[in-house]
């Protein structure tokens, strides 16, 4: 069942508007969501909770009522976008989400951009560690002395913190783990992320080895510094899974502060973060689509919300709702420009 609404205004409405004044028809152009209830999702990941607050918060001065934020999983939520059981979400990570463009692009889009590019992902040991046994790249998790090390349950195998099940992460490190010829030397640990580096965060504080999957903007490369505490290894050769190929060329950084080498191949191609909605929603409410056009949230400042969930406790659902208020009103000025943008779009 779809919750939008034509844009058109219905004659009895706009006859009621007519003979109401121009406040009420000032009112109906101020919030062109009046009387429309958004089905908005949210990733699993905690770090993405902070932009679908502020994108929720947005909607909301639009007029549009949300009544509760749906945490979903990949699969369930890109089918759901292109089915038209959920109408939007901001958590999309392209080209890592690729592979579940067959599910939502019949329905569903991408639209939009909440951060182009620099969202990037690859793999890190503590310093320490890859000094001493000279670690550079994912092969030297083949050699007897660098598994050893971060064989921590002694199994055999590196252990390396990784992405639960229904991740798009989770597929491509499985990908790699095969392609590089790993799974004999690495165990990815697909428990809760959140839980997992918490537990390597206390191992490295305790002087113990450490090595892990991760993306940025993420509180992890806040708590243990690329360069100073951790470093970014490579691959001697960039392997993607068959959807993410023609990205093959935008897996190497230069300049990246903390990596082993530079230029610095991480093997994860740069990602984009953005919003993906449901096509008939869109077209029913395009104040929804222009502000999802214009709409954007600097990785820095994604960053420093992370770290204050992380370092400084604030991660209730009142400080999330209050960090995405405060930044809300430090950038009114481009705020009020965008939803400027969404009310002219609803209003042509």
């Amino acid at each position: 069942m779809k919750t939008g609404f034509k844009s058109s205004l219905s004659l009895p409405f706009a006859a009621a508007l007519l003979l109401a004044g121009p406040g009420l028809a000032q009112a109906a152009e101020e919030k062109p969501g009046a009387g429309v209830t958004v089905k908005l999702a949210r990733a699993t990941w905690d770090t993405g909770w902070f932009p679908a607050e502020v994108y929720k918060q947005m909607l909301e001065e639009l007029g549009y009522e949300i009544r509760r934020v749906a945490t979903l999983d990949n699969p369930a939520f890109y089918q759901s976008v292109g089915q038209g059981d959920m109408d939007l979400w901001v958590n999309g990570w392209f080209p890592l989400h690729n592979t579940y463009e067959e599910a939502f692009q019949k329905g569903g889009e991408k639209v939009g951009y909440v951060a182009k590019g620099g969202a990037l992902q690859g793999y890190l040991v503590d310093k320490e560690t890859a000094n001493e046994l000279n670690i550079t790249s994912l092969e030297d998790f083949k050699r007897d002395e660098v598994k050893k090390r971060f064989d921590h349950d002694e199994d055999g195998k590196a252990e390396m913190v990784a992405c639960p099940p229904g991740w798009g992460c989770e597929v491509t490190i499985s990908y790699h783990l095969e392609a590089y010829g790993l799974k004999d030397h690495v165990e990815p640990i697909k428990a809760s992320y959140s839980a997992s580096m918490a537990d390597a965060l206390g191992r490295y504080k305790n002087g113990q080895s450490v090595f892990f999957y991760t993306w940025t903007p993420n509180w992890t490369v806040g708590l243990m510094r690329p360069g100073e505490d951790v470093v970014w290894i490579t691959v001697n050769e960039t392997k993607l899974p068959p959807e993410q190929e023609q990205f093959a060329d935008a897996t190497t950084v230069k300049g990246l502060e903390g990596c082993v080498k530079d230029p610095c191949n991480l093997g994860w191609p740069a990602n984009d973060i953005r919003p993906v909605a449901n096509t008939e929603f869109l077209n029913e409410n395009p104040a929804v689509r222009r502000l999802l056009e214009v709409a954007s949230i600097p990785i820095g400042d994604i960053y420093e919300q992370n770290a204050k969930m992380q370092q400084d406790g604030e991660d209730s659902k009142t400080d999330i709702q209050r960090h995405a208020s405060e930044w809300i009103e430090e950038n009114r000025n481009r705020v009020d420009r965008w939803l400027r943008s969404a009310r002219r779009a609803a209003e042509s």
